[in-house]
């Protein structure tokens, strides 16, 4: 039997999930561990004010989850960025239905937010037009695994355990991205290609 004067910050993610279940205030550990690299990877999908929300839920679904957590899998960060791809889709999904909408219901009498949207699409623009719509481009499941891969430094297991596919498939969609990125920026291979090329 565990001692009752174990120290989260001893164990590792596995075991603390599975202490969480009865212990809830030590999944706050979780949240200590890894919500910084959590909130980088929304940053980077949905821009840093829809990130902040995303990130709360994200974890909420995690703790609610928790109960269900495969202890094998020593590192939870997989499954947290598996939680939050998923949150991701599901925003998309949502802004889908919003601007369809919007489009049926024809432009509003009066512009709340223009500064705020304007600020947005400047920001937008600063990170570089080509390569946003270049990956604006890619299938949903392709986007992920390239933003997991090249952007969070993922391996290919670790991808393969936060999408939940096969790494045959992490393989076939990092490729199949790299080259459709490089044909959008019309260059050859970029820093981005040689990750991938060396990571595997």
């Amino acid at each position: 039997m565990s001692s009752p004067r174990a120290d989260p910050d001893d164990l590792d993610d596995a075991e603390l999930i599975a202490r969480s279940v009865t212990r809830p205030d030590w999944f706050s550990a979780i949240f200590d561990r890894h919500a910084a690299h959590i909130h980088r990877y929304l940053v980077r999908r949905i821009g840093p004010t829809a990130a902040e929300d995303a990130l709360g839920e994200a974890f909420l679904v995690a703790f609610r989850k928790r109960a269900g957590y495969d202890t094998e899998r020593r590192d939870a960060r997989p499954w947290l960025y598996g939680i939050a791809t998923n949150l991701v889709a599901q925003r998309r999904r949502e802004e889908a239905k919003e601007l369809k909408l919007r489009e049926a219901l024809g432009p509003p009498s009066h512009q709340e937010g223009h500064a705020e949207r304007v600020a947005e699409q400047v920001t937008a623009e600063a990170m570089g037009k080509l390569l946003d719509s270049a990956l604006a481009e890619l299938a949903d499941g392709d986007r992920d695994a390239l933003t997991l891969f090249a952007g969070e430094g993922l391996s290919y297991e670790e991808v393969a355990s936060a999408l939940g596919i096969p790494i045959g498939t992490v393989r076939s969609r990092l490729n199949r991205a790299r080259r459709k990125v490089r044909e959008a920026l019309g260059r050859p291979d970029t820093t981005t290609s040689k990750e991938i090329s060396t990571h595997g």
